[in-house]
């Protein structure tokens, strides 16, 4: 089992979940966070610490192709290790579906 960042971290982008990871396996683009499914030892503290619930365990149903995105970006995008301030309309953001469109393959700069 792995843990994987979700839809409803696109535009928000809190961070409060990277002060708690022990292995340091999020990786930070420009509009959310990923997970690096590899590298995740599925403790799960992150999943308690994400204000938006995008963080959920990878044997939910429906969670392949997410296991396949944090993947694909976790190689691309660097390490983020340190809270930052949330996107600055994370609020008007979280909850919002249909979000996956939004998704930006830029890292974070």
């Amino acid at each position: 089992m792995t843990y994987v960042v979700t839809e409803n971290c696109i535009n928000c982008k809190f961070t409060d979940c990277v002060e708690v990871c022990p292995v340091d396996c999020f990786y930070e683009g420009e509009n959310t966070l990923v997970i690096h499914p590899d590298e995740c030892i599925d403790c799960g503290v992150c999943e308690p610490e994400c204000p938006a619930d995008a963080i959920r365990p990878d044997t939910e149903d429906g969670m392949e192709k997410w296991v396949e995105l944090n993947g694909k970006y976790a190689e691309a995008w660097p390490v983020i290790t340190e809270k930052k301030d949330p996107m600055p309309a994370a609020d008007d953001w979280n909850g919002k579906e249909g979000k996956l469109a939004l998704l930006s393959d830029a890292p974070a700069e």
